[in-house]
């Protein structure tokens, strides 16, 4: 008994080694910048010069007069709302019409994943090119039917630009959403499809009532991870359209880029920071919540 117990003690000690390693990275890259932020955020240093000033929280007072922050929020929101219904919808939806005895289903998952695999710069570099007036490959597709190619630019135009690169995010991400989903679907057991088949159900039943009560933890994580990404959306908006026209694909995390490494205001910058890292987390334990309730009520 007392060689067991020695055993039992020294094992979680030696855990230790493969722990702190990650742990000091951690620290290092993580919580040391984050700590950094804060402290800038009261400041007025301009990321380069070591002589600046504590101003307490005015840089936090002009987010509320910043007329240009408060359209990159509402640009932000928008965004988030067409990547996270989108992203859910096409995910599902391919996920059930994948989930059945289909030959060659397994290139279809594949060909779906693909999008996934690409770094943003690349996917943003193709769909610059998809979206080209005149020469790009949705214009060339609507000369060759006879349609006018020359007038498609929706990255030129202020009222569609916002919704073109959300759709570029909703490309690259619903291949990860509908695995996550496929992967939920395969939980549910065949034998209660069958009980709800002989009882009349009609396919939309079974999927209302049977499916998605059953992946509800599914469908939680798959929207959290959605209206996270959303949340955080620049990529595109800094690799297709740089914030234009105008402001109009001007997000939260762009702005804040903008005015740390263009305006070299990295004290404003880093209390808009702090702002958008405490929004994303208020909005994200919202909506864990609001999930959770809705899988209980499910």
């Amino acid at each position: 008994m007392k060689k067991a117990k020695r055993k039992t003690l020294v094992f979680p000690n030696r855990m230790y080694v493969f722990v702190i390693p990650a742990l000091i990275l951690f620290v290092i890259f993580w919580i040391v910048p984050v700590l950094q932020l804060f402290y800038y955020s009261v400041t007025n240093f301009n990321g380069i010069n070591s002589d600046y000033d504590y101003v307490g929280f005015k840089n936090y007072l002009t987010l509320l007069k910043d007329g240009s922050m408060i359209n990159a929020i509402k640009n932000t929101l928008i965004y988030a709302v067409v990547v996270v219904v989108l992203n859910n919808l096409l995910g599902l939806v391919i996920a059930m019409a994948l989930n059945v005895k289909l030959k060659g289903k397994a290139l279809f998952r594949t060909v779906s994943y693909i999008p996934a695999l690409f770094s943003a710069i690349v996917v943003g570099f193709i769909w610059s090119y998809v979206y080209m007036p005149d020469s790009g490959m949705i214009a060339s597709v609507m000369k060759a039917v006879g349609l006018d190619g020359s007038s498609f630019n929706v990255l030129g135009n202020y009222k569609t630009a916002l919704y073109a690169i959300a759709m570029v995010e909703v490309w690259k991400g619903f291949g990860s959403t509908m695995i996550i989903y496929l992967a939920g679907l395969q939980t549910v057991d065949d034998s209660l499809l069958e009980a709800g088949k002989i009882d009349g159900c009609s396919e939309w039943q079974l999927i209302r009532k049977i499916k998605l009560p059953l992946i509800s933890a599914t469908v939680t994580i798959n929207v959290i991870l959605a209206v996270i990404g959303g949340l955080k959306a620049f990529d595109y908006s800094f690799i297709m359209t740089n914030g234009g026209p105008g402001k109009s694909t001007n997000t939260l995390m762009f702005s804040i880029y903008r005015i740390a490494f263009n305006d070299q205001m990295m004290g404003k910058a880093s209390a808009f920071s702090v702002a958008a890292f405490a929004v994303i987390i208020l909005i994200t334990v919202f909506m864990l919540f609001y999930m959770n309730k809705r899988e209980v009520e499910l």
